[in-house]
Protein backbone atom coordinates (compact mmCIF):
# COMPACT_ATOMS: atom_id res chain seq x y z
CA UNK A 1 0.00 0.00 0.00
CA UNK A 2 1.00 3.60 -0.65
CA UNK A 3 1.98 5.65 2.27
CA UNK A 4 -0.51 8.48 2.37
CA UNK A 5 0.60 10.41 5.41
CA UNK A 6 2.68 12.52 3.33
CA UNK A 7 -0.29 14.00 1.71
CA UNK A 8 -0.27 17.92 2.41
CA UNK A 9 -2.61 19.31 0.00
CA UNK A 10 -6.96 19.79 0.52
CA UNK A 11 -6.92 18.44 -3.35
CA UNK A 12 -4.80 16.73 -5.70
CA UNK A 13 -5.45 16.61 -9.75
CA UNK A 14 -5.62 13.44 -11.61
CA UNK A 15 -1.96 13.39 -12.68
CA UNK A 16 -0.94 13.41 -9.48
CA UNK A 17 -2.90 10.77 -7.97
CA UNK A 18 -1.76 8.51 -10.97
CA UNK A 19 2.04 9.51 -10.29
CA UNK A 20 1.36 8.40 -6.74
CA UNK A 21 0.42 5.21 -7.96
CA UNK A 22 2.41 4.51 -11.04
CA UNK A 23 -0.43 3.66 -13.21
CA UNK A 24 -2.43 6.05 -16.25
CA UNK A 25 -5.11 8.60 -15.56
CA UNK A 26 -6.99 6.49 -17.66
CA UNK A 27 -7.19 3.79 -15.38
CA UNK A 28 -8.66 5.80 -12.35
CA UNK A 29 -11.25 7.18 -14.97
CA UNK A 30 -12.40 4.11 -15.65
CA UNK A 31 -11.87 2.69 -11.90
CA UNK A 32 -14.63 5.72 -11.23
CA UNK A 33 -16.81 3.89 -13.61
CA UNK A 34 -16.52 0.76 -11.86
CA UNK A 35 -16.18 1.77 -7.95
CA UNK A 36 -19.51 3.56 -6.46
CA UNK A 37 -17.03 4.97 -3.78
CA UNK A 38 -14.95 6.62 -5.99
CA UNK A 39 -16.71 10.07 -6.26
CA UNK A 40 -14.25 13.00 -6.84
CA UNK A 41 -15.46 16.35 -6.70
CA UNK A 42 -14.69 18.55 -10.05
CA UNK A 43 -14.32 21.86 -10.78
CA UNK A 44 -15.79 24.27 -13.21
CA UNK A 45 -13.85 23.29 -15.93
CA UNK A 46 -14.47 19.61 -15.28
CA UNK A 47 -11.42 18.93 -13.68
CA UNK A 48 -11.33 15.97 -11.07
CA UNK A 49 -10.15 17.57 -7.37
CA UNK A 50 -8.93 14.35 -5.30
CA UNK A 51 -8.99 14.65 -1.61
CA UNK A 52 -7.09 12.59 0.68
CA UNK A 53 -10.16 10.20 1.36
CA UNK A 54 -10.61 9.29 -2.15
CA UNK A 55 -7.01 8.60 -2.30
CA UNK A 56 -7.37 6.11 0.33
CA UNK A 57 -10.21 4.92 -1.70
CA UNK A 58 -8.00 4.57 -4.84
CA UNK A 59 -5.38 2.82 -2.28
CA UNK A 60 -7.27 0.45 -1.19
CA UNK A 61 -8.81 -0.51 -5.17
CA UNK A 62 -4.75 -0.39 -5.73
CA UNK A 63 -4.07 -2.97 -3.55
CA UNK A 64 -7.00 -5.29 -4.07
CA UNK A 65 -6.44 -5.37 -8.14
CA UNK A 66 -2.88 -4.92 -8.65
CA UNK A 67 -1.27 -6.69 -5.00
CA UNK A 68 -3.56 -9.14 -4.35
CA UNK A 69 -5.36 -10.22 -7.36
CA UNK A 70 -8.69 -9.80 -7.48
CA UNK A 71 -10.70 -8.96 -10.57
CA UNK A 72 -12.98 -5.65 -10.80
CA UNK A 73 -15.61 -7.38 -10.18
CA UNK A 74 -14.01 -9.36 -6.70
CA UNK A 75 -12.70 -5.95 -5.60
CA UNK A 76 -16.31 -4.21 -5.42
CA UNK A 77 -17.28 -7.17 -3.71
CA UNK A 78 -14.60 -6.83 -1.17
CA UNK A 79 -14.95 -3.38 -0.16
CA UNK A 80 -18.86 -3.89 -0.25
CA UNK A 81 -18.21 -6.10 1.87
CA UNK A 82 -15.91 -4.03 4.37
CA UNK A 83 -18.13 -1.19 4.33
CA UNK A 84 -21.03 -3.83 5.71
CA UNK A 85 -18.38 -5.26 7.94
CA UNK A 86 -17.74 -1.42 9.33
CA UNK A 87 -21.56 -1.00 9.90
CA UNK A 88 -21.57 -4.17 11.35
CA UNK A 89 -18.55 -2.91 13.89
CA UNK A 90 -20.09 -0.09 14.73
CA UNK A 91 -23.47 -1.04 15.96
CA UNK A 92 -21.49 -3.92 18.20
CA UNK A 93 -19.30 -0.91 19.69
CA UNK A 94 -22.73 1.27 20.26
CA UNK A 95 -24.27 -1.59 21.80
CA UNK A 96 -20.72 -2.53 24.05
CA UNK A 97 -20.94 0.94 25.14
CA UNK A 98 -24.04 1.33 26.19
CA UNK A 99 -23.67 -2.32 28.12
CA UNK A 100 -20.75 -0.68 29.72
CA UNK A 101 -22.80 2.65 31.13
CA UNK A 102 -25.00 0.58 32.73
CA UNK A 103 -22.30 -1.97 34.53
CA UNK A 104 -20.99 1.18 35.40
CA UNK A 105 -24.64 2.61 37.40
CA UNK A 106 -25.05 -0.66 39.03
CA UNK A 107 -20.93 -0.70 40.28
CA UNK A 108 -21.86 2.79 41.48
CA UNK A 109 -25.40 1.93 43.07
CA UNK A 110 -23.50 -0.83 44.63
CA UNK A 111 -20.71 1.53 46.33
Amino acid sequence: MIKLNSLTKLYYSIGEVADIFGIAASQIRYWETEFTQLKPAKNNRGERKYTKKEIEVINEIHELLKNKGYTVDGARKELQRQKQGKKEEDVLLKRLKAIRDKLEKIKMSLD
